[in-house]
């Protein structure tokens, strides 16, 4: 992750209101444009802090398996990167009244280097591949450039019948975008 426009996607609420998020399968990997050296060593886009505050998250992901326990975590540590704050990463815990040993456990150990690698499997495996980050799926298909508009392209793949408070003003947002694209 480690890239200022993830943490403002990470920061834009709007999918935890409104219901949103009850029709979302929100996956967050924490690879983005490093790669694999010699010996299963990383190399980050952005430097060494960037391949071990992946670890962190990939650990966080671990420890606390379902979303409501690491989100919090993943956005603080996120947060502290957008302000270049990110060697306070440690007050997460402290902020968020969680325990950090499991976590700087997994850090320390060979599993946060194994989730690691998982996770550069599944990002290598993205078809198509990914070009930049963030690289933001929905449905399956990638948002390109368009990633800033997410919500829109979640309404459009919902497939489920019960109304979701909130989604009218991107229902109508996705039909007239459609109606524009039909008559061009």
């Amino acid at each position: 992750m480690f890239h200022p426009i993830f943490s403002h996607l990470l920061g834009e609420e709007r999918i935890f209101k409104n219901g949103i998020i009850d029709i979302v399968d929100l996956k967050l990997v924490p690879w983005g444009n490093a790669k694999i050296q010699a010996n299963n060593t990383f190399k980050c886009q952005h430097g060494p802090a960037e391949c071990f505050l992946d670890t962190v998250e990939a650990c966080a992901l671990d420890v606390w398996p379902h979303l409501n326990e690491h989100f919090p975590f993943i956005y603080c540590v996120e947060s502290l990167i957008y302000h270049k704050n990110y060697t306070k990463w440690k007050t997460c815990f402290e902020k968020l009244n969680l325990k950090a040993k499991l976590v700087t456990d997994c850090v320390a150990g060979g599993r946060g280097k194994e989730l690691e690698l998982c996770y550069a499997a599944e990002t290598n495996a993205l078809q198509p591949p990914h070009k930049f980050v963030p690289w933001v799926v929905v449905d399956g298909q990638p948002l390109y450039h368009d990633y800033r508009d997410f919500i829109s392209y979640i309404w459009k793949a919902y497939k489920g019948t019960a109304p979701i408070p909130g989604c009218s003003s991107s229902i109508n947002v996705i039909k007239m975008g459609s109606k524009l694209a039909a008559s061009a």
